[in-house]
């Protein structure tokens, strides 16, 4: 999307993280060996391409790597989907919404919820070469500028311009049962453009502290003619190292998922995004 803007409303649960922000979350194993994805209906055809993308899910999910599906060992380990888990569930999205008079119920979209036996994901992830991310899931607090065009700004809790970025950073972050919080206007003003593009990520994660976060993620996003997309790099510091990444030519909803996606790689253990 090209604009700062899009209409959305926000989740109960961003409006919650953004009252009273925790440093960390604990992960219960139900919550953790689970996944979901959206499926067209309940048919048979649909629920095995959407057991195939749940199996992909889990295993980040659970890892915290985002390498696992791109490693060729994923192709056969997807023609079996199905045998991994334990019981699945539905939920149609359009709950309570009369069936239009050309629709059935198998063109309704659904989300399908899978669920995992432990054992069964760490063995897979054992054959990936890859073991479970246990423990408590951070809060990151999001340290962000976003250039269009003459438009310039810092994402502030209070930012109206930022209000489906914010939005957005929630979805990506919950997948992989992370929180996220924001500094407030106040806090950003005395910081400073300056202060944002510095590679002093611990001044940054001294304030995500402040905001009641766990560490800082810090970013920058810029719109690009050229590239239909924005163009978004981050910095993430963990045991002395600061990490850097970037993507290009993307929505800012992918650009967002690829920040937390990559703060996770990172804080699990599995390395540079």
């Amino acid at each position: 999307m090209s604009g700062f803007l899009r209409p959305a409303l926000l989740t109960i649960g961003l409006m919650i993280a953004g009252l009273a922000p925790r440093a960390a979350f604990a992960v219960t194993t139900d919550d953790l060996y689970q996944s979901r994805t959206i499926v067209t209906g309940q048919g048979e055809e649909n629920r095995q391409i959407g057991f195939r993308d749940c199996l992909d899910r889990v295993l980040v999910r659970v890892s915290g790597d985002q390498r696992l599906p791109k490693k060729p060992e994923m192709l056969a380990l997807r023609d079996k989907a199905g045998d991994f888990i334990d019981s699945f569930r539905y939920h149609d999205r359009l709950e309570g919404i009369p069936i239009h008079d050309e629709q059935g119920t198998h063109d309704r979209p659904h989300d399908l919820i899978c669920l995992y036996k432990p054992a069964t994901v760490n063995k897979l992830l054992a054959q990936l070469g890859s073991r479970p991310w246990l423990g408590e899931r951070p809060t990151l607090t999001v340290f962000l500028t976003a250039e269009q065009g003459a438009q310039y700004f810092m994402l502030s809790a209070e930012e109206k311009r930022g209000e489906t970025m914010r939005e957005s950073f929630a979805n990506a972050a919950d997948p992989l049962l992370m929180h996220v919080a924001f500094p407030k206007a106040a806090q950003l003003a005395e910081l400073g453009k300056k202060g944002l593009s510095t590679d002093d990520m611990a001044r940054l994660d001294l304030l995500a502290k402040q905001t009641g976060g766990a560490q800082a993620l810090s970013g920058s996003i810029v719109w690009s003619d050229k590239e239909l997309g924005w163009i978004a790099d981050w910095r993430l510091a963990d045991h002395g190292k600061t990490y850097r990444w970037q993507i290009r030519g993307v929505s800012f909803d992918e650009a967002f998922r690829v920040a937390i996606g990559g703060a996770a790689q990172i804080l699990s253990g599995n390395g540079q995004p």
